[in-house]
């Protein structure tokens, strides 16, 4: 494993409300088949669910619906049908400074992975249109055995790149994102899109990806080494 004496080895990066703007995608998919199962969809309902597995998501949906008749299974296939029908019609929009940033790492020589609880057919459409070539290394919730919360998301991203998670700066938006970045051993940054990342649970927390940069990222690494060496 390289990487894993000093300084930042990678930068992983989530996927929905972090590297794109696909929350409101999620929220009208959601919205359409909570109304085909008779139900209604609100924004709180949407908040309980960011970061989360779909598994969970399509059962939450069926228990707010009160359709016990209806095939879970059923359900977490029209939440990614219609995500990717949606995705593909476009248009994807970058959530502010995510570009600029990946640009600014991969220019610094630091290799970069995409890291989602999302399954492959939603990260296949985004990565078709923010481009393949940034990541090093993709992780979706198929190539896991467990996904968000869990570490394994990151451990297969840091083993991917054959570099030592605790080395790894993660972004994340959620709670639960966060929570499996830190139980991988990564440097954790909370950039809050829907509800707030308590500050207590992760290494920094900012308002958007434009207000930090690779110079910020390698800070932060530095910092993290020198708390873990004097404790």
């Amino acid at each position: 494993m390289t990487g894993s004496a000093t300084g930042l080895a990678a930068v992983l990066f989530d996927m929905d409300g972090l590297l794109v703007s696909t929350e409101e995608t999620w929220f009208a998919v959601e919205t359409d088949l909570m109304a085909l199962l008779g139900g209604s969809w609100g924004p709180e309902h949407q908040a309980a669910l960011v970061g989360g597995p779909l598994a969970h998501s399509a059962q939450y949906m069926l228990d707010l619906s009160g359709h016990s008749d209806v095939d879970r299974a059923w359900v977490e296939k029209a939440l990614l049908d219609g995500m990717v029908t949606r995705l593909r019609e476009g248009p994807i929009q970058w959530m502010s400074g995510a570009r600029e940033l990946i640009e600014d790492v991969t220019a610094g020589g630091v290799p970069v992975a995409l890291v989602s609880s999302s399954y492959r057919s939603v990260m296949d459409a985004v990565l078709g249109a923010v481009g393949r070539d940034w990541f090093t290394t993709t992780v979706s919730a198929d190539d896991v055995a467990r996904t968000k919360p869990h570490p394994d998301p990151y451990l297969a991203a840091a083993t991917g790149l054959g570099v030592d998670p605790t080395r790894c700066v993660a972004l994340e938006d959620s709670a639960t994102g966060s929570a499996s970045a830190r139980a991988a051993g990564c440097v954790t940054v909370a950039v809050p899109s829907i509800i707030a990342v308590d500050p207590a649970t992760v290494h920094a927390v900012v308002t958007s990806l434009a207000d930090i940069d690779l110079s910020w990222l390698r800070d932060l690494v530095a910092r993290q080494t020198d708390a873990t060496l004097t404790r």
